[in-house]
């Protein structure tokens, strides 16, 4: 468990920061993820799996669905807003630099993610076999709906876009992970696919917020929904869809909606908080000048590529 636990203090501050990606001073993000981490994430980690008050309540959360997922992306949504929209945000196509690298950070996620869920098996065992099976199968199906949507939508889809939708079906799929089997690992996909698609559109493109690796919409609203989904397709009730659990749906739902608010609010306003400290301290935003330049070149003298 403690290896787990390693990995997870490391990737949920590292998903915020792609929500105010190329504005943040390093003095500040370094504060910010400190103070985060021990403020926001390990009390909620407590709540969830230390034998908190979530944990008695009942609610189900595998490998952090509501622990990483839902408390990265409502912070990553919150700092956005604090630190507002990069210049030339919305006006002004921001794709990613270099989609090699992209699709290779991609399939490194993917692969890595069996290690985020199956190891929360903590065993060589069937249980992690088939949490990396749902993983698999959820992150697959995520990647084929969003690329149908955008073809759908605009005519072609992209490779940006199926790795989206992979990211978005992993994130759903790991609070279900070590509960359902295919078949519910087969519609939590689908369902993250479509759902985060039309979130993703509608932060950027009706509330024009500048969350720049979309992690709220596919993060947040994925490990909301995923959380959700865990206490319909954990029932072995449903038979087809391979649940495990012997539960009340009804009643697993609101302990699973319990969570996610408590999650949601306190992440919220303590993210809020920490952020205006730390603009107090040594200043959240970048100067323009900076912005332009780039925040590799000004604030560490060194370039991603020097041709």
């Amino acid at each position: 468990m403690g290896s787990e636990m390693c990995i997870r203090d490391r990737i949920t501050p590292a998903l915020i920061v792609g929500g105010f990606a190329e504005r943040m001073r390093f003095s500040a993000v370094v504060l910010f993820s400190s103070a985060w981490l021990i403020l926001v994430y390990a009390p909620i980690c407590h709540w969830v799996w230390g034998g908190g008050w979530l944990s008695e309540l009942g609610v189900m959360d595998f490998a952090g669905g509501i622990v990483v997922h839902v408390t990265a992306g409502v912070a990553a949504l919150v700092a956005a807003m604090v630190l507002g929209n990069r210049k030339g945000f919305p006006t002004q196509a921001m794709p990613p630099h270099n989609m090699t690298l992209t699709i290779t950070g991609a399939g490194l996620l993917w692969v890595g993610w069996f290690g985020f869920n199956g190891g929360s098996a903590l065993g060589a065992n069937g249980d992690a076999g088939m949490a990396m099976l749902v993983t698999h199968i959820s992150a697959a199906m995520g990647a084929c709906t969003w690329m149908l949507l955008e073809r759908l939508k605009y005519g072609k889809a992209s490779a940006l876009g199926a790795v989206t939708g992979m990211v978005a079906g992993l994130g759903t799929i790991t609070p279900a992970s070590g509960f359902v089997g295919p078949g519910g690992a087969l519609i939590i996909g689908l369902s993250a696919g479509f759902v985060c698609f039309y979130a993703t559109g509608y932060i950027k493109r009706t509330l024009k917020i500048d969350d720049s690796l979309d992690v709220f919409p596919v993060h947040g609203v994925g490990g909301i929904l995923g959380t959700l989904l865990t206490g319909v397709f954990a029932s072995n009730a449903l038979g087809v869809f391979g649940g495990q659990e012997e539960i009340n749906i009804s009643a697993q739902l609101q302990i699973q909606l319990i969570g996610i608010v408590a999650a949601l609010v306190y992440t919220a306003f303590v993210t809020y908080g920490i952020l205006k400290l730390t603009d107090v301290l040594v200043g959240n935003r970048v100067s323009e000048e900076d912005e332009q330049e780039g925040l590799d070149l000004v604030a560490h003298n060194e370039r991603g590529y020097d041709i």
